[in-house]
């Protein structure tokens, strides 16, 4: 059987696949995994709120959570990853609240590896948060937020805006929490004291992160020092206030059934907070809160996790992509399907955060999830933009032009000073921020990205827009250009990792018309050469967002990782090169039956060297995608030799 015959046949049942994957009402969603702390979350949750667990449901998670552990006896940030402390405490602390027993094997073994790396006592800030809500550590133990920073005034240093939106929601929600300083009902009285080295009550304030500056950590570690030692004194009028101010921020956010920045972890701290501040189990807020996190259950014959969150937009507009440049008809049906269903989603007449730093940008962007008005993402809307141009290119009859246009206006509006994008806030640069205590995971701020601005890039380029005749595209271009590494990889901030950022901006530059022959397109094109693997495929695992490092750190192949070194390659100009053809190969025989195909790990990225996500479409719509793009390339190029 000759490639092109099998690439017919595996993009024929990749194509099947997709296909049977759709919604009803016309749009994709895949799970997306994360670690078991996410799941753990739950259990601590509804054990804090006294509420039981339905025992099918909770032998379900004790099975997930088990089915987890690595062998030596912790659990990992992602499959296949090195121990991480904090996840190990989280999942052995909610294995016990499931009624596992510290005697049982596993559980030792957990014990044993948690107390080899200090215990209990050295996990982090989010960690500590649950600690405390057990009465387990002291609240010194923690940094403080003083709740009275939600009435700071806005060109103060420290004002929220000047947070990241992520964040932000936990951040209001668990000041309100840390003010009030509840304890858990706990009703079978679950304890880790023996996860301790020394008595959990000594527990000493965070140390500084890799990440946070010295000079800077000292200075707001001595500031949070004397917080501590002032809050009995706040002014009890001002601290009401503040209280009324923070609780109507959140419960105006609730965001229905979709939750609170419709995340499980802020919702978590959303349900706390009802809780804490007396409403009945009964009312809608508490009820609905419990909805939001029942929504995010993936269930199983043996199995059951929780989702930190869904990717439905996102999910939606890449299958169309990969519908529209498959030339199947029926993928072509189906791709506007999902269209009409995004354009029904964009938001057009919500005024959200992001406004505070451009208040005279109408809105146009779209969400990540189903329902989130207050922070449309610039990826999505960019992507999706891109996608219903493309379709208007193919079928005469879509009617996309106003929601496009109103992307592009949305998006352009959103660029940085810099010629850059974050993902939800522009400008967004407050770097002394991550050095404060609380600010151990590093996310406190959203600056530009190169995959992020390649991928708007990207959608100017599709728009006819060129660096000589608009001012945004010439300063996106200079950079993208300014950010690329010596090596000639592009860093990576919401994929793993510089495969990912290379890909993204290639594509830009692509999209664009750039020079494929340019010294800056030649240096990503070989780099991505050199780090194929023998098999033919690419891999990439999360140690190169190590703050020593900071350099592609090679891994195992996994197909969507392999998918964007051949996006990039192609679009470097490299579709002849012998590297295509391996990376080819590695897909056509690394597909399931069923016509997809299986990432053994996390290739998406929350925050760099702390939170993973595992895209289960990525195994599915990346690898298509390269294909039906090389198909197509391949057909051009033998059509042209032919002539």
């Amino acid at each position: 059987m000759t490639q092109s015959t099998r690439l017919r046949d595996v993009l024929d049942n990749a194509l099947s696949a997709l296909l049977e994957k759709q919604q009803a009402d016309g749009h994709w969603v895949f799970e997306l995994e994360a670690d078991t702390g996410i799941t753990a979350e739950y259990v601590l949750l509804m054990h804090f709120l006294g509420e039981p667990i339905e025992k099918a449901l909770r032998d379900r998670l004790a099975a997930y959570l088990r089915g987890q552990q690595q062998a030596q006896g912790g659990w990992a940030l992602l499959q296949g990853g090195s121990f991480s402390l904090s996840i190990s405490v989280k999942t052995y602390f909610a294995l016990k609240l499931l009624g596992e027993s510290q005697d049982e094997p596993h559980l030792q073994r957990a014990c044993a590896l948690i107390r080899q790396h200090g215990g209990a006592a050295k996990c982090n800030v989010m960690m500590r948060i649950w600690l405390a809500l057990y009465n387990i550590i002291p609240w010194r133990a923690l940094p403080l937020i003083p709740v009275e920073v939600i009435l700071l005034p806005r060109w103060f240093p420290f004002h929220l805006s000047k947070m990241f939106c992520i964040p932000r929601k936990f951040t209001v929600a668990f000041s309100v929490v840390q003010a009030l300083r509840p304890t858990a009902r706990n009703l079978q009285n679950v304890g880790i004291t023996e996860l301790f080295i020394h008595p959990a009550s000594e527990t000493s304030p965070l140390p500084r992160a890799p990440h946070q500056n010295g000079a800077g950590f000292v200075f707001f570690s001595a500031i949070d020092r004397v917080l501590h030692r002032i809050e009995p004194w706040f002014p009890k009028r001002r601290r009401k206030k503040a209280l009324d101010t923070a609780v109507a921020y959140v419960t105006e956010q609730l965001n229905g059934e979709d939750g609170y920045s419709a995340t499980l972890p802020p919702i978590v701290i959303s349900l706390i907070m009802l809780q804490t501040l007396g409403y009945p189990r009964d009312h809608c807020a508490i009820r609905t809160a419990h909805r939001a996190c029942e929504k995010l259950l993936v269930v199983t014959k043996h199995q059951a996790y929780f989702q930190p969150c869904v990717s439905p937009v996102w999910d939606t507009a890449w299958v169309c992509q990969v519908l529209l440049e498959s030339g199947n008809q029926e993928g072509l049906a189906a791709a506007l399907r999902g269209l009409d269903w995004l354009k029904q989603r964009q938001i057009l007449d919500f005024y959200g955060e992001w406004a505070v730093t451009r208040p005279q940008l109408r809105p146009g962007g779209w969400s990540f999830q189903y329902v989130l008005p207050h922070h449309p993402d610039v990826d999505d809307t960019a992507l999706v933009a891109t996608v219903m141009h493309r379709a208007m290119q193919l079928d005469p009859g879509a009617r996309y032009s106003e929601s496009i246009a109103r992307a592009q206006e949305w998006v352009s509006g959103m660029q940085g000073r810099q010629g850059g994008w974050g993902a939800y806030e522009a400008d967004n640069t407050q770097y002394y921020l991550n050095s404060i205590p609380f600010a151990e995971h590093g996310l406190m701020i959203d600056p530009p990205t190169a995959d992020v601005s390649g991928r708007c890039l990207s959608m100017l380029g599709q728009l006819g827009t060129t660096p000589d005749a608009c001012d945004t595209t010439r300063k996106a271009l200079h950079y993208l250009l300014a950010q690329q590494e010596n090596d000639g990889s592009w860093y990576g901030r919401w994929g793993i990792n510089f495969i990912y950022g290379t890909w993204s901006v290639l594509e830009g530059l692509a999209a664009m018309g750039y020079d494929i022959h340019s010294p800056a397109v030649q240096k990503a094109r070989h780099w991505l050469i050199q780090q194929q693997n023998q098999d033919g495929g690419w891999g990439e695992d999360t140690h190169g967002y190590a703050l020593n490092r900071q350099c592609h750190q090679p891994s195992t192949s996994t197909p969507s990782q392999t998918a964007w070194a051949l996006l990039g390659l192609m679009a470097a100009g490299a579709v002849g090169h012998s590297a295509m053809a391996q990376g080819i190969e590695y897909l056509l025989r690394s597909q399931q039956n069923d016509g997809t195909w299986v990432d053994p790990r996390a290739t998406g990225t929350g925050i760099p060297r702390e939170f993973y996500l595992k895209y289960h479409g990525y195994g599915l719509y990346f690898p298509m995608l390269a294909l039906a793009r090389y198909s197509m390339l391949r057909a051009r190029i033998s059509a042209t030799e032919v002539v």
